[in-house]
C-alpha cells in the first residue's frame, strides 16, 4: 500500500464502536468490582482514553457495547458530551467482539467506522496514530484496515503476533510456529461490508478478518509510537512507569 496521503486532506468516520463489554478474566482481582474498561492508568479509566482519541480523530457518535458490570460502564460512559454515547446492550448475551459489532451494525450506519478495544492503549508518535489511519483507507480496496504495532517492540506483550504485511498493506496470518511481525492493536477502520453474511450470535472478529484475508480485502498501517498491552495486573504499572517516561 503506497504512503496514506495527509490527514488534512481527507473526512475520516463520524462514528465509531468501543468494544467494553469483555469479561476481562485476566486482570482478577482488580475486575472483581470494576469493569476492565474503567481500570485506570495514568490516572485516567482506560475507556476514556480510547474515546478521547476518537473524538480528536473527528468521531461525534460512539457505540459502546456493555455485558460485565453494565450498569457500572453505562453510568460512566452516559456522563460524556463529547462524543455522544450509545450504549448497546449485551447484559443478556455476551456475544464477543464480531457478534457485538453485527448486533450494533443498525447503530452505526451505513459508512465505514473506527473500532476499538476499550483497552486499546499506546503512546503517540509524531502523528496521531486514527489520524494515520484515517489516511490509509481505500474503500474501493478494503474491508478492513487494522492498526499494528511491532511484535517485539510492544509494551507487556509477550505472544508471537498476529500478520504478515506486504508491500501493498495487505494482511495474511502468522504461519503455525513462527514469530509475525506485527499485531493487531485493537484499533481499525472497518466497513459494512464486511459484516454481510456474518454468522449468527456470537463470534470473534477474527472470522471475518480472515474471509478478508481469502478475499484479499484485508490491509494494515503499521503505528506510530508504542502499544502498550494492559492485559493483566502486573501490566497496568509497567504501562504507568512507560506514559510517565514519555512525558519526562
Amino acid at each position: 500500500m503506497p504512503d496514506p496521503i495527509p490527514f488534512k486532506s481527507l473526512i475520516g468516520p463520524r462514528r465509531a464502536m468501543v468494544l467494553a463489554a469483555g469479561i476481562g478474566k485476566r486482570m482478577r482481582p482488580v475486575t472483581a468490582t470494576v469493569p476492565k474498561p474503567l481500570i485506570e492508568v495514568a490516572g485516567r479509566p482506560m475507556i476514556d482514553r480510547a474515546l478521547d482519541r476518537l473524538s480528536r480523530a473527528g468521531v461525534e457518535e460512539v457505540v459502546v457495547n456493555v455485558h460485565y458490570l453494565a450498569d457500572l460502564l453505562e453510568t460512566h460512559v452516559k456522563k460524556r458530551k463529547n462524543p455522544k454515547i450509545v450504549v448497546s446492550d449485551e447484559r443478556g448475551a455476551l456475544l464477543e467482539t464480531g457478534g457485538g459489532i453485527t448486533k450494533a451494525l443498525p447503530l452505526l450506519g451505513p459508512e465505514p467506522f473506527f473500532v476499538m478495544n476499550s483497552d486499546s492503549f499506546w503512546i503517540e508518535g509524531p502523528r496521531p496514530n486514527l489520524d494515520w489511519l484515517i489516511s490509509g483507507w481505500d474503500d474501493s480496496a478494503m474491508d478492513a484496515l487494522l492498526m499494528l504495532a511491532p511484535t517485539v517492540a510492544s509494551i507487556g506483550y509477550t505472544g508471537p503476533g498476529d500478520f504478515l504485511m506486504d508491500k501493498e498493506g495487505r494482511l495474511t496470518r502468522r504461519p503455525e510456529r513462527t514469530i509475525a511481525p506485527f499485531v493487531y492493536s485493537g484499533a481499525a477502520i472497518l466497513s459494512p461490508r464486511l459484516f454481510e453474511n456474518a454468522p449468527e450470535g456470537a463470534f470473534s472478529l477474527n472470522v471475518l478478518f480472515d474471509r478478508a484475508i481469502a478475499s484479499g480485502r484485508l490491509f494494515g498501517v503499521r503505528m506510530d509510537g508504542i502499544w502498550l498491552h494492559v492485559g493483566t495486573p502486573e501490566s497496568i504499572r509497567e504501562a504507568e512507569l512507560s506514559v510517565a517516561e514519555s512525558a519526562a
